[in-house]
């Protein structure tokens, strides 16, 4: 008897900014995977699904190939997920199927779910995952803005090289609609080779232009010279001071 195949569905929550943040819930066979299926995180506190920044998009982690690759599905709690967690998938395409096995967290050693296992056709599946990647009624004005601005600066590999740079990200809050922030680390590969490292954040007003035209001002602004110059240090190492800023650095909550 052939199981009949699960069905996916991408539900995208955007609770109001004081309620929640913006979050993916996999929806599988009319379940909430998240709410529905799963047991609870570390201290039974729910899980919480990611970003959509973070699992969707052209070269998000949920699409499938025939190498498996783990997926960070869900967070619980603090949102450190050495303290209280988070919830991982792999994610494997396997001919006309894509396959959702091996879950595990971190901070939940009692997370058991070998029979845990969700078949998908690759089409559905495919087409699910895209559709909600392209899906961008969520998004407010600051965040296409953040969106769009860091996938332009991560093509700007020359740049980040000539100042010893390299782009943690840019950050948008739905309870900051009028700013954005862009978050640099320096030197490149600092922190991996044990050495001392800095932290560059920059806070930058949005208005009501289109988010495609600000984004693309803002680019051509930062990458004209060196983004050290204008940034406040807002973080690094213990030793950091040894690279010359402005030590102790620049809390951002209060900027």
């Amino acid at each position: 008897m052939t199981t009949r195949p699960d069905f996916l569905s991408l539900s995208i929550a955007c609770p109001p900014p004081d309620e929640g943040s913006v979050e993916v819930r996999p929806i599988v066979n009319g379940r909430d995977l998240l709410a529905e299926v799963l047991p609870r995180g570390v201290g039974g506190s729910r899980y919480l699904g990611v970003d959509p920044r973070d699992l969707l998009g052209q070269d998000g982690p949920l699409h499938a190939t025939a190498t498996p690759h783990e997926v960070r599905l869900a967070w619980s709690g603090c949102g450190v997920e050495e303290c209280c967690g988070a919830l991982y998938m792999t994610v494997t395409r396997n001919r006309d199927h894509v396959v959702w096995a091996g879950w595990r967290d971190l901070a939940n050693q009692d997370l058991d779910l070998p029979e845990l296992r969700f078949r998908f056709t690759a089409g559905q599946y495919e087409a699910e995952v895209l559709r909600a990647g392209e899906d961008r009624s969520w998004e407010w004005p600051a965040g296409a803005v953040a969106r769009l601005l860091e996938t332009a600066l991560r093509g700007h590999g020359d740049w980040l090289v000539r100042w010893d740079c390299e782009l943690e990200g840019v950050w948008a809050s739905r309870k900051e609609p009028d700013r954005i922030h862009v978050v640099l680390r320096h030197p490149r590969n600092g922190a991996d080779a044990d050495l001392p490292w800095l932290q560059f954040g920059m806070t930058l007003p949005i208005d009501a232009d289109a988010p495609s035209d600000q984004a693309e001002r803002l680019e051509a602004r930062l990458t004209s010279g060196d983004p050290r110059a204008t940034a406040e240090v807002w973080g690094g190492s213990h030793d950091a001071e040894q690279l010359g800023y402005p030590w102790p650095p620049v809390d951002p909550l209060f900027i």
